[in-house]
Order: C-alpha cells, then sequence, then structure tokens
C-alpha cells in the first residue's frame, strides 16, 4: 500500500518530543513514553505521516543537541503549511471559547490537520487537545463550518486498534 492509500497522521509536538527525550523518573510519563516508541517501531509504516510547519518550528526550540534528534526523526515526512485558512480555523476555536487564549498553538495544530484533511491528529496533550469535551466541542463547531475534524488521539489509542484487529 502506497502513503497516499494509507490513512494520514498528523505528529504533534508532544509525540516527537516523547520519542526523542531521556526516560521519565515519572511512572505516567515514562510508559507515554515507552508506547510512542512502540507504536513509532511498528506501526508508523502504516500510516501516511505529516507534521506542520509549526511542528518544525517547535521541534527547533530548546537545547540544540535535542533539538537536532527531533529534526532528524521528522526527516523525509510530508510537510504541512499554515495557510490563512488555517489561521482562521484556529481563531476561530479561540473565539468561540473551545481553547483559551494562551493555546493558540495548540488550535493551530488542530487547524492545520483540519483544513489538510488529515485522519488523526496524534498528540499527548491531553490538555487542549487530546480531551473528549473539547473534542466533541471542535467537530460540532468545525461540521458547522463545513470541515471534517481529524480523530484526535494519543498513540496508545492506535496501538489498541493494531491489537484489536490481530485479535491479541
Amino acid at each position: 500500500m502506497n502513503d497516499l492509500q494509507k490513512s494520514s497522521v498528523y505528529i504533534e509536538t508532544s509525540v516527537i518530543s516523547y520519542l526523542t527525550s531521556q526516560n521519565s523518573r515519572d511512572l505516567v510519563l515514562a510508559a507515554h513514553q515507552e508506547i510512542t516508541r512502540e507504536w513509532w517501531e511498528s506501526r508508523r509504516h502504516d500510516y501516511h505521516l505529516v507534521i506542520s510547519e509549526l511542528v518544525n518550528t517547535e521541534i527547533e526550540a530548546g537545547d540544540q543537541s535535542a533539538s537536532q534528534k527531533r529534526k532528524e526523526l521528522v526527516q523525509g515526512l510530508d510537510f504541512l503549511k499554515i495557510d490563512e485558512e488555517a489561521t482562521r480555523l484556529a481563531k476561530t476555536l479561540i473565539e468561540q471559547r473551545i481553547l483559551p487564549h494562551k493555546a493558540f498553538e495548540d488550535a493551530l495544530h488542530i487547524a492545520i490537520a483540519t483544513r489538510n484533511n488529515v485522519d488523526y491528529l496524534m498528540t499527548w496533550n491531553c490538555k487542549h487537545i487530546a480531551n473528549g469535551e473539547i473534542q466533541k466541542r471542535i467537530i460540532n463547531l468545525y461540521h458547522s463550518l463545513g470541515y471534517s475534524s481529524p480523530l484526535i488521539c494519543t498513540p496508545l489509542e492506535l496501538m489498541d486498534r493494531w491489537d484489536y484487529e490481530r485479535g491479541n
């Protein structure tokens, strides 16, 4: 199956950070890191992976060595631009108070994925992005504007699909 026949996944910055950072001493974060690494190793080839220029900007921030690891990880992934319509969609999430003003970049991740008809938006940001209550409001708003928003999920949720399909 070629990339264009596969479901698309927008890889948000938190996933890339979990893949490249040292193991956390926090048990929950360490588990998330391990799940993310397992998904990346076993499942990433089953999807058409994309990032955006926003992700690229975010992964370039911080420690130069860590930034380099993050940039190497995403080499070769398709790159989505931020256009006026994505910016407008993000602003609408803020104006409708679905996300707070301080979460504009999170709104922009959602908007870019929506604007580009991505199937899944993968993230570990459960405060502003992978949040069931917020996702329901995003779906309703974007549907009213003629858009279909991506299914927002964590790597664990796409791992479970894989396990289920194989009878595990």
